[in-house]
């Protein structure tokens, strides 16, 4: 009998074992820690470059209620969907290369940003124009009810696998380190970075960023938060930060037809 029972013992413990080591990395995603209220809502979605349904995307997407919509990889041949099918919600738009920014609020001050996509002597070589048909970074300012609100949009590299080397990170991390300098040097109080960030905020490549904005689905979210990939979310890569502003609300949007799930967040001054 005291055989059978520390057997039993040691069965139970290697049982709890991970349960409790997934509790702990992701126990605290489980309760709701939303509120009601909010001045604006933001949102964005990396709508596919292969997405065979833009049309219903874009539909979708007007429907979700945000003010203010970030899309990542749009592709060159489904940009006028996405214009025509985003223009009575959002009068408002700008793209820059592969990323957009649709508004119901007008726009300022619109720029590139250099998300490190081609570094290097032979990146420097290439001339703009060509650079900008595959932008991955953008900077604007959207005049809301309640002020100016700088809103970056950014699509960073994903991590590679290299048969000799294992997974590389470096294109992504340098990207994070070129969104870290343009917001360590905005000067508007009030930012928001909207974007596929290509990886989940403890990697410590966003360290420069996670010290100085905050995530609204950690500060507000209710559940996981996931949103890659779509069919069965698993981890979230898709991400919503902010500086001078309060998170009240952060969540996921119904599948479209990419890859990926839209993200949603509902800040106050």
């Amino acid at each position: 009998a005291g055989a059978f029972l520390r057997r039993s013992a040691t069965a139970v413990i290697a049982l709890l074992l991970p349960v409790v080591a997934w509790l702990n990395l992701f126990g605290g995603l489980l309760t709701d820690k939303s509120h009601p209220g909010g001045d604006l809502t933001v949102a964005s979605h990396n709508v596919g470059a292969d997405n065979r349904d833009p049309v219903g995307t874009a539909r979708a997407l007007a429907r979700s209620g945000a003010d203010v919509l970030a899309l990542e990889e749009l592709a060159a041949e489904a940009r006028r969907t996405y214009e025509e099918e985003l223009a009575q919600a959002y009068p408002h738009h700008t793209v820059q290369g592969t990323v957009g920014l649709w508004s119901r609020f007008p726009l300022s001050g619109t720029r590139p940003v250099d998300v490190a996509m081609d570094a290097g002597p032979l990146g420097d070589a290439k001339p703009a124009e060509v650079k900008m048909a595959y932008n991955r970074g953008m900077r604007t300012t959207v005049t809301t009810d309640q002020g100016p609100l700088a809103v970056y949009v950014a699509h960073l590299g994903s991590v590679r696998v290299n048969p000799r080397a294992g997974l590389s990170s470096g294109r992504r991390d340098a990207g994070a380190q070129s969104l870290v300098q343009a917001v360590a040097a905005e000067r508007n109080e009030r930012v928001v970075l909207l974007g596929d960030l290509n990886g989940t905020l403890d990697d410590r490549a966003y360290a420069g960023i996670t010290s100085r904005m905050e995530s609204a689905q950690e500060a507000a979210g209710a559940g996981f938060g996931f949103s890659w990939p779509a069919s069965f979310p698993v981890v979230r890569i898709d991400q919503i930060l902010v500086r001078g502003v309060k998170p009240e609300s952060a969540w996921v949007l119904p599948a479209t037809g990419s890859d990926h799930r839209p993200v949603a967040a509902r800040v106050s001054w």
